[in-house]
């Protein structure tokens, strides 16, 4: 009726109670009650292979019956990617792994852009890091030297364009110095070299890769671009090879060595305008979006193999 205040909803009392058949009969929950008291997880994971979730439960309940007989593991081996269906397992060989995941034809759509596999003799642990006090840090950073910039632009109108690019110049190179610190205070440290094989050579870099992480003879992981239909067979598709910190040079050009000895680098001529650099980019300034093409003018590598190579770094 006119005037008068319609209920939106229907008043349950009397329907519904904790005691109504709605969550089941008495028989049926006390059914129900009685198989999960007799489920036991490692029994039927114990028959479940199929899956990389099932690999790994299955491996946590060995661990499980180990610990419990006093067995030690003879390696302390780690995974930071353990039951993850896109990445390698410890319970399966490198050529199983490749033949599982070929990154030439896996869908990116199906399991994800990557492809990873992790050197399971690594000291690193990517739990380590802080990546929300690096945004928080560098997202500061970068605003003010926009605010910076901005000001310099306004305050070298009509001056020749030299005048600018010298202050911006050192104002960058602030900023990258102040990236970099707040990257080692919140122990973002990790970096890589990036590869970016053509299709015809992506199975042979991706095996030589994945075998000398696997083997520890390279950095802390490495991954590799799945098949995107969209960008066609004719792409190049980019590895990343992880090293532990973008600091240590040392480590950085070691692993830097390794890939000029698999061939998958080539040695630099002392022409400059010799063989072609790869270049090395901190995660941080991936975390940062900071890209080849970023809005503050930022050079977005680290180091390129040539001045690596080449002694200059």
């Amino acid at each position: 009726m006119q005037g008068e205040e319609k209920d939106d909803f229907v008043n349950g009392d009397g329907y519904i109670s904790d005691e109504s058949s709605f969550y089941g009969g008495d028989d049926h929950r006390n059914h129900l009650e009685g198989l999960v008291s007799q489920f036991e997880p490692s029994s039927y994971w114990s028959t479940q292979h199929l899956t990389l979730s099932s690999i790994a439960a299955s491996n946590l309940a060995a661990e499980a019956k180990d610990k419990r007989a006093g067995k030690t593991p003879t390696a302390n081996l780690y995974n930071p990617y353990k039951g993850l269906l896109y990445a390698r397992q410890l319970e399966e060989t490198v050529p199983e792994f490749l033949e599982r995941l070929p990154p030439l034809t896996t869908p990116a759509s199906t399991n994800g852009p990557w492809i990873f596999i992790a050197n399971p003799y690594s000291p690193k642990r990517p739990l380590d890091e802080d990546r929300a006090g690096l945004t928080t840090a560098g997202e500061a950073i970068l605003s003010t030297f926009s605010a910076t910039k901005a000001t310099l632009e306004t305050q070298t109108t009509g001056l020749p364009k030299s005048t600018l690019t010298k202050k911006l110049t050192q104002e960058r190179k602030a900023v990258q110095e102040a990236l970099l610190a707040a990257a080692a205070e919140h122990n973002c440290t990790s970096g890589k070299w990036m590869l970016f094989p053509m299709p015809e050579n992506l199975a042979r870099t991706w095996e030589l890769v994945a075998t000398a992480t696997a083997r520890n003879q390279l950095g802390t992981a490495a991954k590799v671009a799945a098949a995107d239909e969209g960008r066609g067979d004719r792409v190049p598709r980019l590895v990343c090879v992880y090293t532990k910190d973008f600091g240590d040079t040392a480590d950085v050009k070691r692993v830097l060595e390794k890939l000029v000895e698999l061939e998958l680098v080539p040695r630099p001529a002392r022409d400059p305008k010799g063989v072609r650099s790869v270049y090395y980019k901190c995660d941080a300034y991936t975390h940062l979006g900071i890209t080849s093409s970023n809005e503050w003018g930022l050079k977005a590598s680290m180091y390129s193999s040539r001045d690596v190579l080449l002694g200059k770094i």
